[in-house]
C-alpha cells in the first residue's frame, strides 16, 4: 500500500513540477507549486515524519505560497512574451545532454551501491514536544530573526511594486469634498480644458 501511495504522490509531485515549468502565467505556476509542496508533505507522512508533513503543509503550502501569490498579484505580472527566435542549439544539445547525464547518474547509483553506503533511521526518534522545546527555547533568537527577515522582504516587495505618479500629473487634493462639490469641481476642470483648446 505504501508503494502505491508513494508512486501516486511522487508522480503528482513530478507532474506538478513539470507543469510549473511549462505554464506561461505566473499564477498557474504558483498553483502548480502548491501541488508539489502538498505532494511532498504526503511523502514525508509516508516516511513517518508527521511533524515535518504538518510543517510542510502549514508553512510552505499555506503561508509561503500565499505570500508568493500575493507578490505575483502585487507585481501584476501578466502574460509572458515569447521571443521570436528559439535556440535550435538547446534542442540539439540540451535534450541529449540531459539524457546522457541521467543515464550516467543511473549507472553510477545502480552499480556502486556498496561503495556509496546506506543510511537508516536512528532508534531515537525525536518527538514533537522535544522538537518544539529546542525550536522555541534554545533556538528562539534565530527563529525570531528569520520572521523579521521575512517581514522585511514583504515590505521590500511592496516598496518595489509601488508605482510613482507621473511628473506632469497633478497631485490629488488632500481635503475631502462633498459629492456635489466634487461634481462642480470636475465640471470646472473640464470647462477649463475645453477653453484651452
Amino acid at each position: 500500500m505504501y508503494f502505491v501511495l508513494f508512486f501516486i504522490f511522487a508522480g503528482l509531485c513530478v507532474a506538478g513540477a513539470l507543469n510549473l515549468l511549462l505554464q506561461r502565467h505566473p499564477i498557474n505556476s504558483a498553483l502548480s507549486l502548491i501541488v508539489v509542496m502538498t505532494s511532498l508533505a504526503v511523502l514525508y507522512l509516508l516516511l513517518g515524519a508527521e511533524f515535518l508533513a504538518a510543517a510542510q503543509v502549514i508553512v510552505y503550502s499555506g503561508a509561503i505560497m500565499v505570500l508568493f501569490t500575493f507578490v505575483i498579484m502585487l507585481l501584476n505580472a501578466g502574460e509572458e512574451e515569447r521571443t521570436l527566435g528559439t535556440s535550435q542549439m538547446a534542442y540539439f544539445v540540451g535534450v541529449p545532454g540531459v539524457a546522457a547525464l541521467l543515464g550516467l547518474l543511473t549507472y553510477v547509483f545502480l552499480s556502486e551501491t556498496t561503495a556509496l553506503g546506506g543510511s537508516r533511521l536512528g532508534d531515537a526518534i525525536v518527538t514533537t514536544s522535544d522538537l518544539s522545546r529546542v525550536l522555541f527555547r534554545d533556538l528562539l533568537l534565530p527563529f525570531e530573526v528569520t520572521s523579521v527577515l521575512i517581514l522585511i522582504a514583504i515590505l521590500g516587495a511592496v516598496a518595489l511594486a509601488r508605482k510613482e505618479p507621473a511628473a506632469n500629473t497633478p497631485a490629488p487634493s488632500t481635503k475631502a469634498l462633498a459629492p456635489g462639490a466634487a461634481a462642480v469641481r470636475g465640471v470646472a476642470v473640464l470647462a477649463q480644458k475645453e477653453s484651452e483648446r
